[in-house]
């Protein structure tokens, strides 16, 4: 199966990762006050300097296939943690931290926002791994007992549409 890459434009045969560019909090500002509230960048955002997020990846293994699939989603953080996270940014000697998952991942019927999640950090400029507490949450079930090759790329095809890969097209 492949895929039209939406910031290339070219045709892919790897599996992407999904991602969110934005903690789903960034919503609740109005459009207006959003450049005086919110300070984000591609890996933290500060609201009101009183809501902190980073920015991690969410793996789910996928059964036969050489490496998992991943959300990069936002987590919360209490000031504490971000400024710690801040000053040690490349660092896999913190943690792991707690924080509350704020993406919405609108494949799993269920709510993904809100789910307790620790979040694990690694070195060499890798986003942190963020762990999703073990309930009976179909993303939480998911990243424990992984998923198919298949599922991972109805997940991807839920995001991004389908291409054709006949020549006839």
């Amino acid at each position: 199966m492949s895929y039209r890459c939406s910031i290339c434009g070219e045709t892919h045969d790897d599996l992407p990762d999904i991602t969110s560019d934005k903690p789903d909090h960034w919503w609740n500002v109005p459009a207006e006050e959003r450049d005086k509230r919110i300070l984000l960048t591609t890996d933290w955002c500060v609201i009101d300097n009183h809501d902190f997020f980073i920015r991690g990846v969410v793996e789910i293994p996928i059964h036969d296939y050489h490496r998992p699939f991943g959300f990069g989603v936002w987590v919360s953080q209490k000031q504490e943690n971000f400024v710690t996270y801040m000053k040690n940014f490349e660092s896999d000697e913190i943690g792991p931290f707690f924080g509350w998952l704020c993406t919405r991942i609108s494949y799993y019927e269920r709510e993904t926002v809100l789910l307790k999640t620790q979040v694990c950090f690694r070195p060499g400029g890798l986003r942190p791994l963020v762990e999703v507490e073990p309930t009976d949450h179909p993303l939480a079930m998911d990243q424990k007992n992984g998923i198919t090759l298949a599922k991972a790329w109805e997940i991807v095809h839920h995001y991004i549409p389908k291409t054709s890969t006949s020549k006839a097209d």
